[in-house]
């Protein structure tokens, strides 16, 4: 079924060190307009010179490519590994005129800087050089990211790029904020408002690829966890009462669905996503990595 939608470019920026990790980013937007684009009307389109610039005579590549795809993107992703990449005319390297123009022209950018283990003899010293200090540049100008593995930067894109778009006011298509507020009054209809600590367990189970909550009873206590977070971790019978009564408000307000009848493996519903979508997420206090 047909549906209108607002469609913002999103340029992917890097040296030639981090094929893979462009790649993971492709489908880690398709995947956010798998599972958002319909609900919010937006389309996030992956953008980057290797797919989206046509060859070009009389300027320098840099420049066309500029103009051809930065200069039409509205969110730009950056990521580095071991090189900044070919110095241009007037920047470190084309990566980092990607990156200045685009942050001075007022536009949201997310910078990730690999840490992913490397064999010194297919290190370039003077890239690596200029990389660190673009880091640490980067850093005293604003909020990077850095990850460890492949499947690191996948979970962390996944999750960040969420809470990007949900939360940056560029992003914010004019009359959706009124239009939310109806779902939520008419679609979802929720009693009442929910408790912090059920929002921030419906918010995370949102963001788990499967949108699961486990809540598993062993010998050795009890677990209840999502999205890589365990909530009750040492087991202490205080916080395992608290966030059980967060899963069952989530269950009583029909957000979530036990898949097995079993309480052991609780799903997101449709409304529950939406609640999700709709709702701010309160501040992290609880919860450890690793489920």
């Amino acid at each position: 079924m047909s549906y209108d939608a607002r469609v913002f470019n999103v340029m992917i920026a890097s040296p030639s060190d981090v094929v893979q990790a462009r790649t993971i980013a492709r489908d880690v937007i398709y995947e956010w307009n798998a599972v958002n684009s319909n609900f919010k009307k937006i389309v996030l389109l992956p953008a980057g010179w290797e797919t989206h610039s046509s060859p070009e005579m009389g300027a320098s590549a840099q420049d066309i490519i500029n103009r051809q795809v930065l200069d039409k993107c509205d969110l730009l992703i950056g990521v580095f590994w071991t090189r900044l990449g070919t110095s241009t005319r007037d920047y470190a390297s084309g990566t980092v005129e990607e990156i200045e123009k685009h942050v001075k022209s007022g536009k949201p950018a997310m910078l990730y800087f690999s840490n992913e283990p490397v064999r010194l003899d297919s290190v370039d010293a003077s890239q690596y050089e200029k990389l660190k200090e673009f880091k640490r540049a980067s850093m005293q100008e604003g909020l990077v990211e850095t990850y460890d593995t492949l499947a690191d930067f996948r979970d962390r894109l996944y999750r960040q790029l969420q809470l990007r778009v949900n939360e940056d006011h560029y992003f914010q298509v004019a009359g959706s904020e009124s239009s939310m507020q109806s779902i939520l009054l008419s679609d979802v209809s929720l009693a009442s408002p929910l408790s912090s600590d059920a929002n921030t367990l419906l918010k995370e189970a949102s963001l788990d690829k499967e949108g699961v909550i486990l809540h598993l009873k062993t010998l050795g206590g009890t677990r209840l966890a999502t999205n890589g977070k365990d909530f009750t971790h040492g087991n202490e019978r205080r916080e395992v009462a608290r966030w059980e009564a967060a899963l069952n408000e989530l269950l009583e307000a029909d957000l979530i669905q036990d898949r097995g009848r079993k309480g052991e493996v609780f799903e997101l519903t449709d409304r529950g996503y939406k609640v999700a979508d709709i709702t701010e997420r309160p501040p992290d206090d609880s919860g450890s990595d690793g489920a």
